[in-house]
């Protein structure tokens, strides 16, 4: 068998993930790459890689795609690394700047502003909004600089009684069962040794790494979680089929 070509998630919550495969005996059988969830993305539905963890809404691109591990990056309330930011509350706002790094956590902001805030706002990708989203590591140490935060993965909850997968394991293309397993066993090897991950972690002060490694993040894939992601893909679905109609429709009488 050739080596498996996987990307992973560059983040402080796939360490444990990263742990598992390099200290285990499956990473002999990879080609590791660590990336943003946007790249991760773009190498696996452009055949870069054989395997990735990739944002949900990555599905929508590849619906051949399998998921392969009973892992994922999820959370059950507040996760604390997927914000909006904003310096007014949330019925205020009416520009919202996207995160170039996460398509789903982007759709995310979109669908919870839609359906859950009944908020219709316009949406860019750069420059001075009145909101924007952020996630990953950047968001640590953060929630003094702005006035408003909102996390997405606790106002989801609110809004669907669900928790959320932001990013699973999928393949592009068939892999053998006996890979899969022991990918399986060594992402839960590394999620078991999720203390010794935390203590070659940078020290901050400014944020709980054993409270988010241990309790915000939750890794098992499990029957709740993949509710959430069938109702997240057809909201995204209805929210992308409304934006199409938009910019199709004459602009005057």
């Amino acid at each position: 068998m050739e080596k498996v070509k996987v990307s992973a998630v560059s983040y402080t919550n796939t360490t444990p993930f990263i742990y598992g495969l390099q200290h285990s005996g499956i990473i002999a059988q990879l080609v590791l790459s660590l990336d943003v969830p946007s790249m991760c993305a773009h190498k696996l539905i452009h055949n870069e890689v054989d395997l990735g963890i990739v944002p949900v809404a990555t599905l929508l691109d590849l619906p051949e795609a399998e998921i392969i591990s009973d892992y994922c990056i999820g959370a059950t309330g507040a996760v604390n690394s997927v914000f909006i930011f904003s310096e007014k509350p949330i019925d205020e706002i009416h520009t919202l700047r996207l995160d170039n790094q996460s398509r789903t956590s982007n759709g995310l902001a979109q669908i919870l502003l839609r359906y859950y805030w009944k908020r219709e706002v316009t949406v860019i990708t750069e420059g001075v909004a009145d909101a924007y989203v952020e996630i990953g590591d950047r968001t640590f140490g953060k929630h003094g600089l702005h006035p408003y935060r909102y996390d997405l993965a606790a106002h989801w909850q609110q809004f669907t009684g669900l928790p959320f997968a932001f990013a699973v394991w999928v393949a592009n293309k068939p892999l053998p069962m006996s890979f899969v397993q022991s990918f399986n066993d060594a992402l839960a090897y590394g999620l078991a040794h999720r203390t010794l991950v935390i203590e070659q972690l940078p020290f901050r002060l400014d944020f709980d790494y054993r409270l988010y490694l241990m309790e915000q993040i939750d890794y098992q894939y499990d029957d709740k979680k993949k509710q959430a992601v069938a109702l997240y893909l057809k909201l995204m679905k209805e929210l992308d089929c409304t934006l199409t109609q938009k910019m199709q429709a004459p602009s005057g009488l």
